[in-house]
């Protein structure tokens, strides 16, 4: 068996070929609908209760840790567990199986889109409910993902400090930085006084500057392989508690640069909520249509990097790094200012969608049933029944 890992004994490799193990992951690949939380349960079914990789304790101390760490869970999951088999080689193949289904159908289906949807005036409604429907998608999750980060009054006041600086377009780090940086010094009054006192010294400073600056849009060039892969990899690096807190960071860096509209982002994400791949592939439909298949290639490559690469590199030093204290308690204040500025970007949505929506009252009526609809009925994969519906709303009512 080829490994260079050191295994724990709540880990028991199976005796498996690369070949085979890349092919047991492709094959999880295929059948990875409804989300990460029906894609890391089919995962724990298989491997954890069936085959029994690794002891069930072990493997629900490695989900928490992923679910700290940025990327999607799912993904890196399925990274750490080919390690697990056959070493960083094992790894690497059994990341690029679980995403390979997700990722070819995603292609095809912006190719699709570019081609024959994209400006067609027939699909104008069909769209429009979707995207009010995936608008009720997003605020769910942000609930959901809020109801275990958002833990006291100094986390919301953070997760709220955030969603207003994006709102006044604030540099994305600037909330990140403080939010870590406030609830790391929480308990230490002076230190935190001084912080709060120069953050806000510095975002009247910069909301100034950027007030005063020409938008984004027109300051932007072409969309470049190395941007979009830049913005892929910003999207891999801060995602954290979910897939869903990567699309503030995909949207800053493509809608608002002026490569596709809020319309064709939003039917990339509710595209990504029916295919079988990790949620994060809606980043692929945005630089296909931004860019091409150059595009896509360099933005999917970037925003899986981080996932490949904090369990190919620290294997050994996860559980270590992330037990630190002090590390907890900046990556907890991180988190929650993602959840302020998933929050933010809902309101930016659906004030883009808002524009395009000649009949309000039948649009909320619409909104309100599909956040009903996925509120009380949690199964991640009625996901694709209710966009499904939001289609055929569109189509016949007017929006």
């Amino acid at each position: 068996m080829i490994s260079t890992v050191a295994l724990p004994p709540a880990i028991r490799p199976p005796a498996i070929s690369l070949p085979a193990l890349f092919l047991k992951f492709l094959g999880f690949g295929c059948q990875a609908f409804g989300g990460p939380v029906a894609q890391i349960a089919m995962i724990r079914r298989a491997l954890v209760e069936e085959e029994r990789w690794i002891d069930p304790p072990h493997f629900n101390r490695l989900l928490a840790m992923l679910q700290i760490l940025p990327g999607p869970e799912a993904h890196e999951l399925c990274v750490h567990l080919g390690i697990v088999a056959r070493g960083r080689v094992g790894g690497l193949l059994a990341g690029l199986g679980f995403m390979l289904p997700g990722f070819v159908l995603m292609l095809a289906a912006a190719a699709g889109y570019t081609a024959f949807v994209a400006g067609h005036l027939g699909w104008a409604g069909p769209l429009l409910g979707i995207q009010i429907v995936v608008l009720a998608v997003i605020l769910r999750a942000v609930v959901r993902i809020g109801e275990h980060i958002l833990e006291d009054r100094l986390t919301w006041l953070i997760a709220l400090l955030a969603a207003a600086a994006t709102l006044v377009n604030l540099p994305f780090w600037l909330p990140l930085a403080a939010g870590g940086a406030i609830h790391a010094l929480a308990g230490r009054r002076n230190g935190l006084l001084l912080l709060v006192a120069g953050l806000l010294a510095l975002a009247v400073a910069l909301a100034t500057r950027f007030a005063t600056a020409a938008p984004a849009a027109a300051l932007a060039g072409p969309a470049t392989v190395p941007a979009l892969f830049a913005a892929g990899l910003k999207g891999g690096l801060l995602t954290f508690g979910g897939a869903y807190t990567a699309i503030p960071y995909v949207r800053a860096d493509t809608v608002g640069r002026g490569w596709l509209s809020d319309a064709s982002f939003l039917d990339g994400v509710a595209l990504a909520g029916v295919l079988p791949a990790p949620l994060v592939i809606f980043a692929t439909f945005a630089g296909y249509v931004a860019g091409g298949l150059p595009g896509a290639l360099a933005i999917t490559a970037g925003m899986f990097l981080p996932a490949f690469a904090f369990s190919l590199l620290f294997f050994e030093r996860l559980e270590a790094i992330v037990a630190h204290p002090a590390l907890t308690r900046i990556l907890s204040g991180v988190a929650a200012a993602v959840v302020g500025i998933i929050a933010a970007t809902f309101v930016q949505l659906g004030a883009a969608a808002a524009v395009r929506v000649t009949a309000p009252p039948v649009a909320i009526l619409l909104f309100a049933a599909a956040l009903i609809a996925v509120w009380r009925w949690k199964k991640p994969w009625l996901t694709p029944l209710v966009l499904a519906a939001g289609a055929a709303a569109g189509a016949v009512l007017p929006l």
